[in-house]
């Protein structure tokens, strides 16, 4: 298994993080006090260090409606505006692809990473068993060697004729999406949903200005339509596909 890239730190980001949230809403060290049912003196330890109960760091967790991992563990003001503000609204850090979970993948004897085949009758099972470790192990795998290094592959058999002249059955090998993003309009992509199941389509980015993906079919008899990031479980941007002859 492989730990997704996060922003990285080796040392706890409490203290600091605090203060960037409190100057962030513009309050003054009383204010938020006040605000967490703190003494001024308890606030003022907490930025200067001093490692708060747990009871109350899930309290300050929930005030700026953040996880506590994303408090702790990463710098916030490292992170952009956009970014912010959607963690504030509850999307966290969903909204890039870069969540604070494990993405299970399968490895050779010498540590290269397969590529897990998801067949069309096995897709009800990926949507749930995606980060299961014996469900991915349980998948067929192969290996391609021409492939660019330092990417994750999965490779979906596809239903349907939405995305033609790639027909149903065909097979499309696809690179795991960190970022979400970072997608470029006109990209064609697996998205894993919620509700949905797994869907290929067409992608046009609206995630800045709207929190959504415009989703377009190759084939014009399927309208377009939107999906919210809340539905959104992973994004594979394709490679190749293989496709067989009637």
């Amino acid at each position: 298994m492989q730990m997704e890239p996060t922003i990285s730190s080796s040392r706890m980001r409490f203290p600091e993080n605090l203060k960037f949230m409190r100057i962030r809403r513009n309050m003054s060290q009383q204010e938020l006090a006040n605000n967490l049912d703190l003494s001024r003196s308890k606030l003022n330890s907490y930025e200067r260090g001093v490692q708060p109960p747990f009871q109350t760091l899930i309290f300050i967790a929930d005030y700026f409606n953040l996880s506590i991992d994303a408090l702790i563990r990463y710098d916030l003001s490292k992170l952009s505006e956009y970014q912010l503000s959607q963690m504030e609204q509850g999307f966290d850090i969903d909204v890039t692809g870069q969540k604070l979970r494990l993405l299970t993948i399968s490895v050779d004897k010498d540590e290269n990473e397969h590529i897990e085949m998801v067949p069309a009758r096995a897709q009800a099972g990926y949507t749930t068993g995606y980060a299961d470790p014996e469900f991915i192990l349980s998948l067929p795998r192969f290996n391609l060697p021409f492939l660019a290094k330092g990417k994750t592959y999965r490779c979906f058999q596809i239903k349907g004729e939405s995305m033609l002249p790639i027909r149903e059955g065909s097979w499309i090998t696809a690179s795991y999406v960190q970022n979400w993003e970072d997608i470029k309009d006109g990209k064609s992509c697996i998205i894993v949903t919620l509700n949905d199941g797994i869907v290929f389509k067409v992608v046009y980015n609206k995630i800045r200005e709207e929190k959504k993906l415009l989703l377009v079919s190759t084939n014009p008899v399927f309208k377009p339509y939107e999906l919210p990031l809340g539905q959104i479980v992973e994004i594979w941007q394709m490679e190749s596909f293989i496709g067989f002859n009637d």
